[in-house]
């Protein structure tokens, strides 16, 4: 099977959890042929380390050489533009009415897109501008966007420029010069140079543009689509403009039409893979039909953790808390309901294992919670509050003691999580598979993950989170019992093998439900499924590309059963199970 894996700069470029996740499931998954198709402002590099992939990216700007602009254009581009922005910014209609007038005019901008490459300099043009501007103006429109004034307009038009650029990338199956758009034709193996048209199903790791690229490979292609998010894209974009210096009525329209187009994806989307409940809820907010969605739980690599001896039924009152210092983490209540947990265990010590995180506060954070360590234990303090010496020591991975992520977890008797906000809690499985009790606070998809093996209490509340972990330090056997609950919970649920199952199931589930695709045709146009032989989709000299008979001479080798011949620069066949990028800039 070829999966086209649709990624927002996760993968294979970057770093971080998505890469991770894209990595194992492109690894795991054998058997499949993978092609990555990236998103994003830049080509990007090279990742080091996958061998396996051969990377390519698409240029900048349009699929094919900027087109003249004429006046049918222009008009065709000022009905669909109009239809788009009163679906996201006019009044409300009827139910679905909003939802079928943003695809009529997305899938309008499309084809337009798809007969010329002009279609990002009118979304930059006075056209577009009036047309926002009239639906600003329109009876019944957002308040926040009837105070628009020009340079909100402007500033609209130009993000909407970028969040649609996928409709004019070159991935979608019609075009000359292949699916790069600069004429160096298809990828080897391609199905007749389809791109996107050619692969047998579209896996969208996050919503936002990489999903619109799926949105039309099935509209123009029939290409089956799931849309998997391990975290809510939508609400992602909500906080990051929180902080940027945006007017009121750039903000409401750019929230209008992220939630329209992500309405769009869930309701279009075959399958839909949320990670937690979350997640889930946030998508059937926004529309996705339940009985299209299935939880997925991310995969977490379970095996330096699970060799971690379980917890000993002893008389140890360490409490361990591992993560980012940040704000968010509150390690300021952790430190008020520690002060009294000692009030009633004297010899409970408590170890805050973790590095500042990436946002400029966090150092003075960090700063400021050692302060009220020393403030707190005055006895006790000292200028380095270290090991051995004081209840409360601060520590970072590869200290003394502290060599590797599971040393954290083997030296406490239990993990205590004090977040105010969050998402999938991975400390938290890491503390599970390592077979520790935990007291944790009730944010994101704490509940979901502990089920009953762990003591789960309101966030900002020290007097609850001092008492769990009290009731937990005197009572060494609920300890250890809670401890090989959450163990055996987190083998059976979170970890890489359950996550690959899951989709290797899905995906063989959506391909049984979907109609015969890149079938040969005979000369009345009827499908011809089994007319080319399964063997000519393999790599090798056994791939016969001709006549399906044997030559009758062994010792030679005839043209047409010789792997087709690949120009030096298109790269060569990639094995099945390995991942192709090809990458677009969104």
């Amino acid at each position: 099977m070829r999966i086209g894996l649709l990624t927002e700069g996760g993968y294979p470029y970057a770093s971080g959890e998505t890469h991770a996740w894209c990595d194992r499931l492109v690894r795991g998954l054998t058997g499949h042929d993978f092609e990555v198709y990236e998103l994003s402002g830049g080509s990007g590099a090279y990742a080091p380390g996958r061998d396996a992939a051969r990377p390519r990216s698409g240029r900048r700007g349009a699929r094919r050489g900027r087109a003249a602009v004429g006046r049918r254009e222009r008009q065709r581009f000022a009905g669909h533009f109009a239809d788009l922005a009163a679906a996201f910014c006019g009044p409300p209609g009827e139910a679905g009415h909003e939802a079928d007038r943003f695809a009529a005019g997305l899938y309008g901008l499309a084809d337009l897109a798809r007969g010329t490459g002009a279609l990002p300099e009118l979304l930059r043009s006075e056209t577009a501008v009036r047309v926002l501007e009239a639906a600003c103006r329109a009876p019944g429109a957002l308040p926040a966007a009837r105070a628009a004034q020009v340079t909100d307009l402007l500033a609209v038009t130009e993000a909407l420029d970028g969040a649609l650029r996928p409709l004019s990338l070159d991935w979608y199956g019609d075009g000359a010069g292949g699916p790069y758009g600069d004429g160096r034709g298809a990828l080897p193996g391609d199905a007749e140079g389809q791109g996107l048209g050619g692969v047998d199903l579209c896996h969208v790791t996050c919503g936002g543009p990489a999903a619109l690229a799926g949105l039309l490979a099935k509209r123009f292609c029939g290409t089956p689509l799931l849309v998997t998010e391990y975290g809510v894209r939508l609400r992602e974009h909500h906080l990051a403009r929180a902080t940027a210096a945006l007017s009121s009525p750039v903000h409401a329209l750019l929230a209008a039409f992220e939630g329209a187009l992500a309405t769009e994806t869930y309701r279009t989307a075959d399958l839909i893979t949320p990670g937690n409940t979350r997640i889930r809820r946030w998508q059937e907010r926004c529309g996705a039909p339940r009985d299209r969605l299935r939880t997925v739980y991310p995969g977490m690599d379970a095996g330096p953790f699970a060799r971690v001896p379980d917890a000993a039924a002893d008389d140890s009152k360490t409490l361990v808390w591992v993560g980012t210092v940040e704000p968010d983490k509150d390690l300021i209540g952790l430190l008020h309901a520690f002060a009294q947990v000692r009030a009633a265990e004297p010899d409970a010590t408590l170890r805050i294992i973790g590095a500042p995180g990436a946002g400029p506060e966090a150092p003075a954070y960090l700063a400021h919670c050692r302060a009220l360590a020393a403030q707190l234990f005055p006895d006790e303090a000292a200028d380095a509050i270290t090991v051995g010496e004081n209840p409360v020591s601060f520590e970072t991975i590869g200290d003394p003691g502290v060599a590797r992520p599971t040393d954290a977890y083997e030296a406490g008797a239990v993990l205590v999580l004090s977040s105010v906000v969050g998402g999938f809690p991975r400390t938290l499985v890491e503390a599970m598979f390592c077979g520790r009790a935990t007291v944790s606070t009730d944010v994101g998809a704490v509940c979901e993950v502990i089920g009953g093996t762990g003591l789960v209490v309101p966030p900002r509340n020290p007097r609850a989170l001092a008492d769990a972990c009290t009731a937990l330090l005197g009572d060494p056997e609920r300890r250890a019992r809670l401890g090989a609950a959450a163990r055996a919970r987190a083998l059976e649920l979170f970890t890489v093998e359950q996550n690959i199952a899951a989709f290797r199931g899905i995906y063989l589930e959506l391909m049984s439900r979907a109609p015969v695709r890149h079938a040969e045709r005979d000369v009345d146009g009827a499908p011809r499924p089994f007319a080319r032989p399964a063997e000519s989709r393999l790599p090798g000299s056994w791939a016969a590309t001709g006549p399906s008979s044997a030559p009758k001479d062994r010792g030679h080798t005839p043209s047409w059963a010789r792997p087709p011949a690949v120009p030096h620069d298109a790269g060569a066949r990639v094995p099945a199970g390995a991942a192709r990028t090809r990458g677009g800039d969104a």
